[in-house]
C-alpha cells in the first residue's frame, strides 16, 4: 500500500498532462482513424514514459546499478546511435510507391520541389523565435509532412524537441484532409479550381521503372550527399518493386516491415514525451511553427502552378501544386476531392499522385539538404 501511495505521490502536473496527451492520441488513433498504426503506439508510449517509478526508462538491479529500460534501449540503438527504424521504414514506403504516374507526366517533378517552400520560410521563422540552427531547421522540417524524416532530420541534428516534431509532424500528417483544403481555397479562385486537365498518360516500360531508382540515388548522392541514406533507402524499397524477380520481398517491405517499424517507431519515439522536456511552451510554439510550415508548404506549391500558367497555353489546375506534399496518397486525395466537389467530372487524381510521388524524393531531398547545410554551419 505504501508503495502505491508512494507512486501516485509521485505523480506531478505535466505528467498528467501528458497522460492527457496520449489518451488523445489514442483516441485520434482509434475514433478517428488518423495515422493509427503511429499514433495508437505514441500515445500508449507517452502513458508509459510519464509513469513513475516504472522500468521502461530504467531499470535498479542489485549488484547491477541502474541499467536501461526497454524504451530507453529502443531509443539509444535504434535512433540516437544509428537511426535506424526512420531509414528502415523508407524502404517499405519505397517498396509502396508506384513512380509511373510522375515519369508519364515528369512536369509534376517540378511540383514535388515547389511545395517544400515551407521548411525553409518556416526554419527563418523559428529562428526570429529564439531556437537555435539546428532545432530551427528541425522544426521547418515538419513541413515536408513526412513524418520518418522530420524524426531524422531532428535526431541527427540532436535537437532538442524529437518528441514534439515527431507529434506534430505525425498529426498534420493525419490532419491533411482538414488543413489542405483550406489552404488551397485561400489562394485560388472557383475559376482557377475548375481547370480540366485530360489525362493523357505516356506508357511507361519496365525498364524505365528500374533505372528510375537507380538513377535517383546517384543524381542525389552526387548533388546532395547528405540526402543518399534517405533517397537510398528509399529507392531500394522502390527498386523491390519494380525489379520483377522479388515479389515476395517487395510485399513484405510493404505489409510486414512497414507495420512492424511504424509499430516499434510510435512506441520508442515516446521516450522523448517526457514531462519535463514535453510540457513546455516551446512544445506548442513547434506545434504552431509546423502548422505554419504545412500551410505554406500546401500554398507554395499552388502559387508555383498559377506562376508556370502564366507561361502555359494548357493550363495546370493549381490544386495539384499542394499535391507536392510528401503525404501520400491523402494529399491526391484532397485534390481529387475538392476537383470533384467543384466539377463532378473533373478528375485530376492521376495529375496529382505524380505530384503527390514526387514529394516523396522532394521531402527527403530536402531533409538531407538540411541535413548537410545546417552540420556544415554547426
Amino acid at each position: 500500500m505504501d508503495f502505491l501511495l508512494s507512486g501516485i505521490s509521485s505523480i506531478t502536473i505535466p505528467q498528467l498532462i501528458m497522460y492527457a496527451v496520449g489518451i488523445l492520441l489514442i483516441y485520434l488513433a482509434i475514433v478517428k482513424g488518423y495515422e493509427p498504426a503511429l499514433l495508437l503506439p505514441m500515445g500508449f508510449g507517452a502513458i508509459l514514459v510519464n509513469l513513475p517509478n516504472t522500468g521502461v526508462l530504467n531499470q535498479t538491479l542489485s549488484g547491477v546499478g541502474d541499467t536501461h529500460g526497454i524504451i530507453a534501449w529502443l531509443f539509444e540503438t535504434t535512433i540516437e546511435t544509428s537511426e535506424a527504424l526512420p531509414l528502415l521504414l523508407f524502404i517499405g514506403i519505397g517498396a509502396m510507391i508506384d513512380f509511373g504516374p510522375l515519369l508519364s507526366n515528369p512536369v509534376m517533378f517540378l511540383f514535388g520541389a515547389a511545395a517544400q517552400f515551407g521548411i525553409f520560410f518556416t526554419i527563418t521563422v523559428a529562428t526570429i523565435f529564439k531556437f537555435d540552427l539546428a532545432d530551427a531547421a528541425s522544426v521547418g522540417i515538419i513541413g515536408a509532412a513526412d513524418g520518418p524524416t522530420s524524426i531524422l532530420v531532428s535526431q541527427i541534428l540532436k535537437s532538442n524537441y524529437v518528441g514534439a516534431i515527431a507529434v506534430a509532424a505525425y498529426s498534420y500528417m493525419a490532419l491533411v484532409p482538414l488543413v489542405q483544403p483550406i489552404a488551397i481555397k485561400l489562394v485560388t479562385t472557383k475559376k482557377e479550381r475548375l481547370i480540366r486537365m485530360p489525362y493523357n498518360p505516356v506508357a511507361v516500360s519496365k525498364r524505365i521503372k528500374i533505372i528510375f531508382p537507380i538513377a535517383v540515388t546517384f543524381i542525389a548522392g552526387l548533388v546532395a550527399p547528405a540526402s543518399v541514406a534517405l533517397v537510398g533507402f528509399l529507392m531500394f524499397g522502390n527498386l523491390l518493386r519494380e525489379c520483377g524477380v522479388l515479389g515476395s520481398l517487395s510485399d513484405t517491405a510493404q505489409n510486414v516491415l512497414v507495420n512492424l517499424i511504424t509499430l516499434l517507431l510510435g512506441i520508442t519515439i515516446a521516450y522523448s514525451m517526457q514531462a519535463k522536456d514535453f510540457v513546455t511552451w516551446n512544445t506548442l510554439l513547434i506545434m504552431g511553427l509546423g502548422l505554419v510550415a504545412f500551410v505554406f508548404d500546401t500554398i507554395g506549391g499552388v502559387m508555383f502552378a498559377k506562376f508556370i500558367n502564366l507561361f502555359r497555353k494548357n493550363k495546370i489546375n493549381p490544386m495539384i501544386g499542394a499535391a507536392g506534399i510528401s503525404a501520400f496518397p491523402m494529399s491526391a486525395r484532397v485534390v481529387q476531392k475538392l476537383a470533384i466537389k467543384e466539377d463532378p467530372t473533373n478528375h485530376l487524381l492521376m495529375h496529382a499522385i505524380g505530384a503527390n510521388v514526387s514529394g516523396q524524393i522532394a521531402s527527403v531531398v530536402a531533409g538531407g539538404i538540411i541535413i548537410g547545410l545546417v552540420s556544415a554551419m554547426l
